[in-house]
């Protein structure tokens, strides 16, 4: 059953923001692989996850798409919304289906117009996206592929309840950027270090701070303050 305090955003926001917003939500099914928003075009609505996450890929003309970020219950889609734009350059939608709260994006930005506060929350949001991003670009140029994959199943978890992630090989070359040979490689490896455990296309965490370390650094938590 949808709740909209299970979105961590929603759940900070002062009473009065709150009750500002609360009209506006509307309780949605996010079955996986819906698109959410899409590369260059309006973004109608903005989405707040409770359960669940949706991917934000990159996608050049090479056609080889490469995951730059995930939004799940901490944070909201339709960041170029809160920032003034009204289209995004990258394509958001669902990698793991859930439920959410959906707002128009007009009522979202009169909402903003009304309360500097509320405004001023989503940024803070808006801020945290950008720091994770960041991460991914480091990670992306500097880590090894092991390193990556254990930041992403960190990240995963985070969003996630329990401790398994149903995942694909094929999946995460796409997520990670690299061929599938790679993903296997590093799959092993950290199975063999003993923090994760491969049933068919499930992983299931048995370390996850044997996980952090071996990220390297590039981890950030989803519980942004």
């Amino acid at each position: 059953m949808a709740d909209p305090r299970k979105n961590l955003i929603l759940s900070r926001l002062s009473k009065a923001d709150f009750q500002l917003l609360e009209p506006c939500l509307e309780p949605v099914d996010l079955p996986l692989r819906k698109i959410l928003e899409r590369r260059g075009k309006p973004i109608s609505k903005v989405y707040f996850p409770e359960s669940g996450f949706a991917s934000v890929v990159a996608n050049s003309d090479s056609k080889h798409p490469i995951e730059v970020g995930l939004i799940g219950r901490e944070g909201m889609t339709g960041l170029p919304v809160v920032l003034g734009n009204d289209r995004n350059s990258n394509e958001v939608f669902m990698q793991f289906a859930g439920q959410g709260q959906a707002v128009r994006a007009n009522d979202l930005r009169k909402a903003m117009d009304k309360s500097v506060l509320l405004h001023r929350s989503l940024l803070r949001y808006v801020h945290a996206f950008l720091e994770q991003t960041t991460r991914t670009a480091v990670a992306n140029g500097r880590s090894k592929i092991e390193e990556r994959l254990a930041r992403w199943l960190l990240m995963a978890n985070d969003r996630l309840d329990g401790a398994e992630v149903p995942l694909t090989h094929e999946f995460l070359s796409i997520m990670l950027g690299v061929r599938r040979p790679g993903v296997t490689v590093a799959m092993q490896k950290l199975e063999r270090d003993g923090v994760i455990v491969r049933k068919n296309s499930r992983i299931i965490i048995v370390d996850r701070e044997g996980l952090k370390k071996l990220s390297n650094g590039t981890y950030l938590s989803a519980d942004y303050r």
